[in-house]
C-alpha cells in the first residue's frame, strides 16, 4: 500500500521527520480508505 504513495516510496525530503510526517500521512489517506470515508 505504501508503494502507491510516490513521496514515501522515494525519499525527496532532507529531514528525517519530515519523511515521517508524509509517511503518518499516508498511513492515514490508507486508514481513511480502508474505512470508506475518502471516497
Amino acid at each position: 500500500w505504501m508503494n502507491r504513495f510516490r513521496r514515501v516510496l522515494i525519499r525527496w525530503e532532507k529531514l528525517a521527520k519530515t519523511y515521517l510526517a508524509f509517511l503518518h500521512l499516508a498511513c492515514a489517506v490508507i486508514t481513511w480508505r480502508a474505512i470508506g470515508l475518502l471516497e
